[in-house]
């Protein structure tokens, strides 16, 4: 089992990253191999809303989005990591899963997703909202842990002090691997739900 865990903040070892190796420490403990990628500091612009992507079935801007959405195809679970700005998600980031998730077609039911945010002090839950609904508009499990996943931490490094917040992440960690393994199994005996046909309907009068 593989897990794709993506650091949308600019410092590539900040409170972020501290997060998301301390999952990742437990990913290996569990057998599960891990790749984190590096987007926060990348020049990535926003989806202009073209739809290309449905013909081509990647991307029309060819960057990294379109490489980890290989990536992303391959794997079981994803895990989200952003620092908090003004009660928000880094816009890079932002921006890179907006169009990660709108133009990879390939089906994401079952894998299982998970958001993490790092902040000084407030704005975790708004930021933890906005990343989950990445999850939830592709059919995508969310994994919880034993609280909001968050981590404070004000300088790079400040969060490996947060004692709380590290075992926000190992538990995390743990219940999501739990997940991964479960929906593997049900798989094996049961497959994934069946899907309708999508009704798509425009409130417009």
């Amino acid at each position: 089992m593989k897990v794709l865990m993506i650091n949308g903040s600019p410092r590539a070892e900040g409170n972020t990253y501290v997060a998301l190796h301390e999952m990742e420490k437990i990913f290996a403990e569990e057998g599960i191999e891990t790749e984190i990628l590096h987007i926060g500091n990348k020049d990535i612009r926003g989806c202009i809303g073209c739809g290309q992507c449905a013909g081509k079935g990647k991307c029309v801007f060819d960057d990294a989005v379109n490489e980890a959405a290989v990536k992303f195809q391959e794997c079981d679970g994803l895990v989200v990591g952003s620092p908090v700005y003004y009660a928000s998600a880094n816009a890079t980031l932002v921006a890179f899963l907006t169009r990660l998730f709108c133009s990879s077609h390939f089906d994401k039911t079952m894998k299982v997703g998970a958001a993490v945010a790092a902040a000084r002090r407030g704005g975790l839950t708004a930021t933890y909202d906005e990343l989950n609904k990445f999850f939830g508009i592709a059919g995508m499990p969310i994994a919880s842990g034993q609280y909001w996943n968050g981590i404070h931490g004000a300088a790079p490094g400040e969060a490996q002090q947060d004692a709380e917040g590290l075992q926000m992440m190992r538990t995390l960690g743990r219940n999501m691997a739990f997940l991964m393994k479960s929906i593997a199994l049900g798989k094996e005996k049961y497959g994934i739900p069946e899907k309708e046909p999508s009704v798509r309907t425009n409130f417009v009068r």
